[in-house]
């Protein structure tokens, strides 16, 4: 098993968060609410589409293109956020930066065959359940179970 790089915090650093935006991919198959979640490029852990503000783009927008280029995903997405959650992104560098992601709903439509990042991440639909078991960030986790546990003619 490969050990761990420590991480280096920046000296110096903001303490408030950088903002990303992120989709929640989902979908009913069989009667069943299903997340679709991605890998990362560099850690290959299981995470939702999300990128770094966009000049002139509204959250909700960014969320939609960020799904675009990491899954390949077309759908709808919500204009309200469904939460947020926080985690440590680790820079080229290997220093991390403290950001805070906002989650807006994608009722995907469909998958592209193609898209930008299709040879860098693996996608995959998985049950509620086990999408909340596979990600790491203990507030991402529970908003996927409220999403999930909500009833479905709220979802968009």
């Amino acid at each position: 098993m490969k050990t761990p790089k420590p991480k280096k915090k920046r000296e110096g650093a903001s303490p408030i968060p950088r903002m990303q935006y992120a989709a929640l991919p989902w979908r009913i198959a069989n009667g069943r609410v299903e997340v679709m979640l991605v890998t990362s490029r560099d850690t290959r852990r299981w995470i939702i589409p999300k990128g770094w503000p966009m000049k002139g783009r509204k959250p909700h927008i960014v969320a939609a293109i960020e799904a675009v280029q990491e899954a390949g995903l077309i759908g709808r997405t919500d204009k309200m956020k469904l939460g947020d959650f926080g985690y440590e992104k680790r820079l080229a560098s290997g220093t991390t930066v403290d950001c805070r992601v906002e989650v807006f709903s994608l009722r995907v439509q469909k998958q592209r065959k193609k898209w930008a990042e299709k040879k860098q991440r693996a996608t995959r639909w998985f049950d509620c359940a086990i999408a909340a078991e596979l990600v790491e960030e203990p507030e991402l986790r529970d908003l996927i179970l409220a999403f999930c546990s909500a009833p479905t003619q709220q979802k968009a």
